[in-house]
């Protein structure tokens, strides 16, 4: 009987070391996959005051880059409860810097594509998103973020438990962005107004899809536990509102009836719109499809 238990455990410790032998190497190699970049696509950063000025606002409110990179660019650490510790580099040129070597092509390989210059897939970094920023508005948050009073903050790198490896190893938790913009046209400019043409780009580089749905007819949000189902933002959700109440809500995070939204709408950050931004992404939430709460 001892040496059937002894080996029965000596078997199951053999299966844990190949089980835990293989989530390191399926992780490992999903971390280091390098990925092709198209190349030829020339950014021009500009040094005009107005474009400087454009590249804050993209940064600090429309594009919600101050969401994760903080209202400095300076960066932050995101706990990630039991997958590990996920980190939003600094951005500014101070001490800690993640793109003080950055050329134009390296900026826009990682914000467009999601690739660092190593050719490996940045965390968490929704670049299915900014992949829809125009040239014109890349190339003025990297004015923007050139010259931005320099932040002095060092991070490590992210780090993930055996659990977060393990989802990462096995594909059950997509959190490598590169790979997922393929198709995506990059237009070389785009005129800010109140039209409906101009509120979609402002949903897109806003990332409203990425919580409330391809379609924007809201339902289960993929991030941390508990997160609230993202409303939706078609007719059929908000058609009853006015614009003074999606002003509101986007300025003050709260619902017509005075309720509360919840923290994880990045209504602090996206508050800062201008009253023309504001009436854009109205108009154009009034002019898609009418859907069920998370239809498709």
């Amino acid at each position: 009987m001892r040496r059937v238990l002894k080996w029965t455990a000596i078997a199951l410790g053999a299966i844990m070391v190949a089980f835990v032998g293989s989530v390191y190497a399926l992780s490992s190699a999903a971390f280091n996959k390098k990925y092709d970049v198209p190349t030829g696509h020339d950014i021009v950063v500009p040094s005009d005051s107005a474009s400087i000025a454009r590249g804050e606002h993209l940064v600090k409110s429309a594009a919600t880059c101050a969401e994760c990179h903080g209202a400095d660019a300076g960066g932050t650490v995101m706990e990630g409860g039991p997958i590990g510790t996920l980190v939003a580099p600094n951005l500014t040129t101070g001490k800690g810097s993640a793109v003080a070597a950055f050329t134009p092509a390296d900026w826009e390989r990682a914000i467009r594509h999601g690739v660092r210059r190593d050719g490996t897939s940045l965390i968490v970094m929704p670049a299915e998103v900014f992949a829809h920023l125009s040239d014109e508005d890349v190339g003025a948050i990297i004015a923007y973020l050139r010259q931005a009073p320099p932040v002095d903050r060092e991070f490590p790198e992210s780090g993930f438990t055996f659990l977060g490896r393990a989802l990462v190893g096995f594909g059950k938790m997509p959190i490598l962005v590169a790979g997922k913009t393929p198709g995506v046209e990059h237009v070389s400019t785009v005129v800010p107004d109140t039209t409906v043409t101009y509120g979609r780009y402002l949903a897109d580089i806003g990332g409203c899809r990425g919580c409330h749905g391809l379609e924007l007819s809201g339902g289960s949000v993929a991030g941390p536990p508990g997160a609230p189902p993202a409303s939706n933002l078609t007719p059929a959700g908000i058609g009853h509102w006015s614009r003074d109440d999606f002003a509101r809500a986007v300025r003050e995070g709260r619902r017509p009836d005075g309720s509360q939204l919840s923290e994880f709408m990045p209504w602090k950050v996206l508050g800062g719109m201008s009253d023309d931004e504001i009436a854009a992404l109205w108009a154009y939430l009034q002019a898609v499809p009418p859907k069920e709460f998370g239809g498709k």
